[in-house]
Order: C-alpha cells, then structure tokens, then sequence
C-alpha cells in the first residue's frame, strides 16, 4: 500500500529544521518501510522550508505511524501536524 505523509511545521523553525536535517536524513536511510518520494513543502517564494512531504509503500498504516514518531524532525518538536493518509497511485510519470 501507498501512503502520504503531510507534515506541516511550526512557525520560525526554518533554522531547527537545518539542524537537525542531517539526523533526519540519516534516518530516512533506514526505514524498514520504502521512500518513494520525499521532501520539504515551502512557501510561495519555493524556497522557505514549512513543512515536508513523503510518500512511502508499506504494509500497513501502523509501520508508517512508527517511523514518523520516531522521525528526527517530529523529536525536534519541528512539526506541528502531520497527516498521514492511504493513497491510490493511480497516474506515474516517471
């Protein structure tokens, strides 16, 4: 199964969200579930970090909600909400 993860942050946490960029994406490297795509969410200027998008394939939504509680940046108090959502991939274009 596919699922979205929609993390938006707290206000002013462009420089904790630098921080601890480097814990996160360590690990990211270790998810027993598969990163398909990843990133921040921005404001209007594409540059101003406010958040992060995921979508990743596991088994079931359980093994999604444990590794982003575990997440560097949802430790760090960075996030402010984060949704997470099953998702039928319907179109790829890669």
């Amino acid at each position: 199964m596919h699922f979205t993860v929609y993390c938006l942050d707290h206000p002013n946490m462009v420089e904790r969200r630098l921080e601890n960029y480097d814990a996160h994406k360590a690990y990211l490297q270790t998810a027993p579930v598969k990163t398909l795509i990843s990133g921040p969410l921005t404001t209007s200027d594409g540059q101003t970090m406010i958040g992060s998008f995921f979508l990743y394939e596991a088994d079931g939504i359980e093994e999604i909600e444990r590794f982003v509680e575990a997440d560097p940046f949802n430790k760090a108090g960075i996030w402010n909400t984060v949704d997470i959502r099953p998702f039928i991939k319907r179109v790829d274009n890669r």
